[in-house]
């Protein structure tokens, strides 16, 4: 497929969050998001958040799918850590390389960083297509306290 990776924009806004939804409320993830966090996370790819960048597939000047990454740095490994935060693709669109042209894109633009995912167990498509593309499974258990809930 001849797609094209590009940065988000502020006029991707509505069509990304229409995908966000539909990505968060399948069982790829966990939590279901909401409005405020949709419009939150675009703002800050788009804005000048030094954490977030977002990124638009687009097909025949259709966007099928868009990606986050989150940046920040692991003591683990002693380097920059790149988190792929959310990566979509339309049914549609699925199985036609995309991911893995998104993945060699920010090899590229990103080299010698950790790259990290999180993946649902049950995801099996997405994990075979993680593992094509060099990423292993991780044995680790993720936790989290958000401070507002303090």
């Amino acid at each position: 497929m001849n797609a094209i990776i590009r940065a988000m924009t502020p006029e991707d806004k509505e069509t990304v969050i229409e995908m966000m939804r539909t990505f968060y409320t399948s069982p790829a993830v966990l939590s279901n998001g909401s409005e405020e966090i949709y419009a939150r996370d675009v703002d800050n790819c788009v804005g000048d958040c030094p954490f977030l960048e977002g990124y638009v597939f687009e097909a025949s000047g259709e966007t099928i799918g868009y990606a986050m990454l989150a940046k920040s740095f692991s003591t683990e490994f002693g380097k920059p850590c790149i988190w792929i935060e959310d990566l979509y693709i339309k049914e549609a669109y699925r199985n036609q390389g995309i991911g893995s042209r998104f993945f060699a894109f920010v090899e590229e633009k990103y080299p010698n960083v950790l790259f990290m995912l999180e993946v649902e167990a049950e995801n099996r498509q997405a994990i075979q297509a993680y593992e094509k593309n060099g990423y292993e499974v991780f044995p680790y258990m993720e936790m989290k306290k958000d401070s507002r809930s303090v």
